[in-house]
């Protein structure tokens, strides 16, 4: 665990990543936590990695106990890049989360979930032209001089 991410150093193309931990979950996790860094968030009842097995029949008990039994730890994935998709996260920073090779993958799995309207695209680009603009109108040496000039006149 470092800071509020976990290093996997496991993973299919055995290549570490950090994972970003959602602050409510970090703020539920946290107690729980070992007091040493370096020790497993969920080790197995007898130390050490936790096997798939094991992860599997917790997980199911869980999600039975809260009623959504069938759910499988894949969709938290899936819902994951969905979910920050949707809130307008980059793709390269998501294609990274996910640990994918290119971002081309996550677009191809993901990309339906990216926004095609025009209409919104367009309004978001035409405030950001006005703020743009705006800054530039009232900021540097040419602004400072107009004020100058009118205030003398």
């Amino acid at each position: 665990m470092t800071g509020r991410g976990i290093v996997e150093s496991t993973t299919k193309t055995n290549r570490a990543r950090h994972v970003p931990i959602p602050g409510p979950v970090w703020d539920r996790l946290q107690p729980e936590l070992p007091s040493d860094p370096n020790a497993l968030v969920f080790p197995s009842h007898r130390g050490g990695h936790l096997p798939i097995e094991e992860y599997r029949r917790a997980f199911d008990k869980g999600c039975n106990a809260v009623g959504i039994a069938g759910l499988v730890p894949h969709a938290l994935r899936h819902t994951t890049a969905s979910l920050a998709i949707s809130a307008g996260a980059n793709v390269k920073v998501v294609q990274r989360l996910l640990g994918h090779a290119t971002a081309a993958m996550t677009l191809d799995r993901y990309g339906h979930l990216l926004s095609d309207d025009l209409a919104g695209v367009g309004d978001a680009l035409g405030k950001a032209i006005e703020s743009t603009a705006v800054s530039l109108r009232y900021s540097g040496p040419e602004y400072d001089e107009a004020e100058t000039i009118s205030a003398a006149s």
